[in-house]
This record gives C-alpha cells, structure tokens and sequence, in this order.
C-alpha cells in the first residue's frame, strides 16, 4: 500500500518510492528504504516536504526500532546504466574541483555532497553496480578518476562495516577531496612512467599536504572529512607522510582511506601502467600490512568487503573461456556467478553462457585476469554482455 508520509513522520526502515511535495528541485536516484536518521536529515536539508513511501516494504525489528537488510544483488543493464552516469558526473565534478584549487579559489562543497549522496544510495541499494564501474576505467584520466573510485571504495568498505549513514557520507567526501593537491605538482612528476628520483618524490609527497590545505579551507567541511583525507598516506609504524602519524594516533577512518587508496593505485591501468589483478592487488595489501603499513585486521576485512572475485572483474575458467562475474555467492566466494564470452584459445568471442559456479561441476575459475591481457576494452565487454544482454 502506497501512503504520502511528511517528513517529519519518516522512519528508518521506510521504503521510499517518490518525493511528493518540495520546495527545491532535489530528485532521488532510486527508491530504496531509509537506513539512517542522516538520510531523513539530508532530505530535509534539500526542502523536501513529503514522499510517498511503500508500506509493504517497511521493515522493522520486532521492537519496531531497527531493521536489516540481507540480499544478493545482482547487476542489471538500468542499475549499471545510473551507477555510469553517478560516476561520469563524480568525474566532472573532480575536473571542476581541480580548476579551483589551481586558480585558488574556494572549493564549492554542494556538488560534493549531492553527488556522493548518490554514490552512497546506489550502493545501499545495488553495491556491487558502483563497484563494477571501477573496472571500467580510462587509462589517460587516472588523475579524475582515482579520488572518485577511492570514494567509491570507502563507501562499499563503510557500508560493510555497518558504519551509521552520516560517518558514511564524511568519509566519502573527505575521499573523493582527498588528492585535490595532486594539482599543485608539476605534470613531468606527476606522469612520470618511471620510477621518482629522490627530488622528485619529495616534490611528490607535497601533494597531501596542499589537498590538507586547501581542504581546511573549504566552507562547511567537517573535521571527520578533514582529517581522512590527510590521513591516507600515513603508516601504522610511523613512517608515512605527511605528518609521520603512528598507529595510536591514525584513527580507523584513516587506516580505511589507506587501505582503499593503495588498493585502487594498484588495480587502475594507466597509459604507462597496467593494474594488477585482484588476487595479486590483495597479495600486496597483505604484505603491507605485516610491515605495518595497513592495518591487518581492516585488511583482512576489505577483502572480504570487495570479494575474491569482485563483480564487474574477469576471469578465467578451466574451460579456456573469459567471464565476467556477475554476481556474488556469499555462501560460496570463490564460485560466483559468470557470463562466459570468449574462448582464449581460438581468439574469438562465443555465445554468451550464464553460469552459477557454485552449482557447476563442470567448471570453474582458474584465475583473475585483465582485459588488456588479451588486448579486449572491458568497457565493451561489459556494455555487451550487460547494457544490450
């Protein structure tokens, strides 16, 4: 049953389908059930007077205050088509962000908090859709989209670890700001293809300490934002930058912007570089940890978070044929379900076959790969098999 709800009587646990009356112009990006009191907080700061909320779909506790939700979600060619459009205007933003800082003027935080508000429902609503759009990358736009995904990440990493919705949207603005001083360094160190020297890593490392600054002076940014985003090239044991912070004193937020920014850094393809696979980007965020770089335990967990074969990643099965995973099994991680598409061994794409590993005794995953590994764009194969299949 449909009922128009004012503000003032939404819940958590209520299912909104529309907004019915406003004063502003705010629209939401899907329906989905309000999970915290910061969400109620948020319409409220966009003018919006009443929505229309499916009762059948309230969800409640047996005391009435609390609520759960537990699904498998599974990507789909209109969740995919808005995660798309969430992550170009994310990039538009980030260009607009940069333009400012560069000419000195003040940061405009609205577009921000609008865009990753909609970063944060499509997660809540349809998590694995964001993620897949990480795999869809442009090598010549590293700079745009790092910061993006890095927000992305933190979100999903957030939300995994049920963190209330305004913590969520803190971290989410503080990394989506959090390398807006990458500006300030001089193009020939910043796409440098090889190794820094010494001078030049120095240069490098100044980068946090300019997105600090300007980020300090960006009107209505919360301390929490704040101090994520100058915390994330700081190390457990003391030897990060910029402020050389130790563990007692690098808070979780810091030790998740970390985690996710080195993540991101390693899995990205660049004109001059490309990203490591999953399992190996993992590897590496393991052995940061024993030299306590990252935090083991937060570690441990992002991989959980992410998945051993994330959704939107390829694969290789012992059939000789490439998939992209489409879907996860929680009760069984490392057989999810996969569109197969291609044959490696004739070169050629085939008939798309929809299969649930987990089910599936005559296949299964030999190992992560790469797009590029055999010189295919993955945003074709994901358009091809998702967007049209």
């Amino acid at each position: 049953m449909f009922i128009e709800k004012q503000l003032y009587e939404l819940a958590i646990g209520h299912f909104v389908v529309k907004i019915v009356k406003q004063q502003g112009s705010f629209s939401l990006t899907a329906p989905g059930h309000i999970k915290s009191d910061a969400v109620i907080r948020y319409l409220k700061s966009k003018q919006v007077d009443s929505v229309l909320i499916d009762e059948s779909k309230t969800l409640m506790s047996n005391s009435g205050e609390d609520f759960t939700i537990t699904k498998n979600t599974t990507i789909n060619p209109e969740s995919l088509k808005q995660a798309k459009e969430i992550f170009n205007q994310s990039k538009s933003i980030q260009k607009d962000l940069f333009t400012a800082a560069l000419s000195g003027a003040s940061l405009d935080l609205n577009p921000v908090i609008d865009v990753t508000n909609k970063s944060i429902d499509a997660i809540y609503n349809n998590p694995d859709s964001l993620a897949c759009m990480l795999n869809i990358r442009e090598k010549d736009e590293y700079l745009l989209e790092h910061s993006v995904s890095v927000s992305i990440y933190i979100t999903l990493f957030a939300r995994y670890l049920k963190m209330d919705r305004d913590i969520v949207e803190q971290l989410s603005i503080g990394a989506f700001l959090h390398d807006v001083g990458k500006i300030m360094i001089p193009d020939d160190i910043l796409n440098k293809p090889g190794k820094l020297t010494d001078d030049e890593f120095t240069i490098m490392k100044t980068h946090a300490n300019h997105s600090i600054d300007i980020i300090t002076k960006t009107p209505g940014i919360s301390q929490l934002s704040l101090e994520v985003a100058a915390l994330h090239h700081e190390k457990l044991n003391g030897q990060g930058y910029p402020f050389q912070v130790k563990a007692d004193k690098i808070h979780q937020y810091g030790r998740m912007i970390a985690i996710c920014d080195i993540f991101d850094a390693l899995t990205a393809t660049r004109v001059y570089k490309q990203g490591f696979p999953h399992a190996k980007a993992f590897a590496i965020l393991r052995e940061l940890a024993q030299k306590e770089h990252l935090d083991v335990r937060l570690v441990d967990q992002f991989i959980k978070c992410v998945g051993i074969f994330p959704v939107g990643s390829l694969v290789q099965l012992k059939s000789k044929k490439l998939a992209l995973v489409t879907a996860r099994n929680n009760e069984d991680p490392l057989n999810p379900k996969v569109d197969s598409f291609y044959n490696v061994q004739l070169n050629h794409f085939v008939d798309k076959q929809s299969i649930d590993l987990s089910t599936c005794d005559d296949d299964a995953i030999v190992k992560g790969v790469r797009a590029e590994e055999f010189d295919l764009d993955m945003d074709k194969i994901i358009e091809m098999l998702l967007m049209e299949g």
